[in-house]
């Protein structure tokens, strides 16, 4: 298992940070996805590794004026 934003979540191996986003349905165009504490970047997130056990919080990021 993993935790995404405080809720349980399965945990397969190979899992990416893609996949997590995918499968929550998160579409929001503007997300900082941190993996146990780690900002991952945009450009790494059909590479970035889940491991069983990670904390992953997605932020979605607004501006308002």
């Amino acid at each position: 298992m993993i935790c995404v934003n405080k809720e349980q979540m399965p945990w397969e191996s190979g899992m990416t940070v893609r996949d997590v986003l995918d499968r929550r349905n998160y579409t929001f165009p503007l997300l900082v996805v941190k993996v146990n504490g780690e900002v991952v970047s945009r450009q790494a997130y059909d590479a970035y590794q889940i491991e069983d056990g990670a904390e992953v919080s997605v932020i979605h990021l607004m501006c308002g004026g």
